[in-house]
């Protein structure tokens, strides 16, 4: 991978096929052990070598071990989006460290680490952390209510996510995109929830980002947008976030 053409070489990517044992629900009553699936694994190679491999190693699996996953993990979603624009595969979605079976660093020899394997390698803790019993419980419900048409889901929520997703992996001209579509949908369908909690209030503060995200969306079709334009796209979404939130609640 290089940042652009002409540029050195920065990283390199490599992904393998591998098997592992079927991942079960923490909640889930314990069975017989499952079979193994098939899974992939994506190794992330720096190009430039290493001055001090276990020093390296002591600050990758300590302090820098968040960073370095974040930093890894744009890269394989790089990889990602490039094979879902080239194989035009809207189903192709981007890695997340929370699925991943486990997240590792190391360090080899050139021709370990081109077959995805290491000399010493350590584990890095679940991303995100062990989630709460009453977060995992509570999508269900709603996932249920959906179900059974207790409820619906909106379109705004789908391109709200949409824009959440692009955001995050720093496709910002196509978050402003979505953002604005996703806002301009939860304008108009979150009207048959005003009288519910708060929503009101929310449609309000909602309309106050109108302007501002349709001018940042204007400058995402000319090109590239300035830290300005992407702190707006993120201040926007977080609020119509914590609409959905409002219009969800019961």
């Amino acid at each position: 991978m290089r940042r652009y053409a002409g540029d050195d070489v920065r990283h390199i990517v490599v992904i393998t096929g591998a098997r592992a044992p079927r991942r079960r629900s923490r909640l889930a009553p314990r069975r017989a052990p499952e079979p193994e699936v098939e899974v992939t694994r994506a190794t992330v190679v720096e190009a430039a070598p290493l001055a001090d491999p276990p020093g390296w190693l002591d600050r990758a699996s300590g302090a820098d071990g968040e960073a370095l996953r974040a930093e890894a993990l744009a890269l394989v979603n790089r990889a990602v989006a490039a094979q879902r624009v080239a194989t035009a595969d809207p189903r192709a979605a981007d890695a997340d460290a929370a699925r991943a079976l486990a997240a590792r660093v190391g360090y080899g020899s050139g021709e370990q680490v081109a077959e995805g394997e290491w000399l010493q390698a350590r584990e890095l803790p679940p991303a995100g952390g062990r989630p709460r019993r009453s977060a995992t419980l509570s999508p269900q419900e709603r996932v249920a209510a959906v179900l059974s048409g207790r409820d619906v889901v909106l379109a705004c929520e789908e391109l709200a996510l949409r824009a959440r997703g692009d955001l995050d992996q720093g496709r910002t001209r196509e978050a402003a995109l979505q953002a604005r579509a996703a806002l301009d949908a939860a304008l108009a369908e979150l009207e048959g929830w005003r009288e519910h909690r708060d929503v009101a209030e929310r449609l309000a503060e909602l309309a106050c980002h109108r302007d501002a995200i349709a001018a940042v969306a204007a400058a995402a079709l000319r090109g590239g947008l300035s830290s300005e334009d992407r702190a707006a796209v993120a201040s926007a979404l977080e609020r119509l976030e914590a609409a959905l939130r409002a219009r969800a609640a019961p």
